[in-house]
């Protein structure tokens, strides 16, 4: 019997949520730390997103936070394009209807709270800059994770995202980590709520 292990990384923008090599993309084999060989993601984030990623060889944690049915809050972090408002974040708060797979989907109703720009890390490359187009932060909690979903959701209001960072799942969070570092937890069956 394998003990089971548990890795969260804070992955770095532009590097893939896998171990297998892509065309020039950065890969989870690129960061500086030997995982076990059965260990695998929970889930993804793509590659122009960046943050909380847990890595597991618990199948049992893996389906209980993939299946849908069990649902589990994610948090993040998303810089916007424009001056973000009250009624933008009631609708997110609502649920919006989004394309999934060419049909349209209704998220489920999320929290949103208008934030203040967060101490993150910079990001390498830095959003690229416009003087004359402002950019507001929001913190949005999901209870789902579909495909591209936060962009979808944010875009269907009028405020493109700009950054996109998940900052943690339940009650396990990045804290203070830095892009490619890697932290070992133990089991995180209470923490998420497992």
């Amino acid at each position: 019997m394998i003990s089971p292990r548990y890795f969260i990384i804070y992955k770095p923008y532009e590097m893939l949520s896998q171990f297998t090599r892509e065309g020039t993309h950065k890969t989870l084999a690129n960061l500086s730390y030997s995982f076990p060989k059965d260990v695998y993601p929970v889930g993804r984030l793509d590659a122009d997103s960046e943050g909380f990623l847990l890595l597991t060889n618990d199948k049992q944690v893996n389906h209980l936070l993939l299946n849908p049915k069990f649902k589990h809050n994610r948090t993040y972090l998303v810089q916007v394009e424009g001056v973000f408002s009250e009624e933008a974040k009631k609708k997110l708060e609502q649920g919006v209807t989004i394309s999934m797979d060419g049909k349209d989907y209704k998220t489920l109703p999320s929290k949103v709270i208008l934030d203040k720009e967060p101490n993150l890390p910079e990001r390498n490359p830095p959003i690229r800059f416009r003087k004359n187009i402002p950019t507001s932060w929001i913190e949005i909690t999901l209870q789902e994770g579909k495909n591209r979903q936060v962009r979808k959701m944010t875009a269907s209001v009028g405020f493109p995202t700009l950054r996109l960072v998940r900052i943690g799942i339940e009650k396990i969070s990045l804290g203070k980590m830095m892009p490619g570092e890697v932290r070992e937890i133990n089991s995180p069956y209470n923490d998420l709520g497992l």
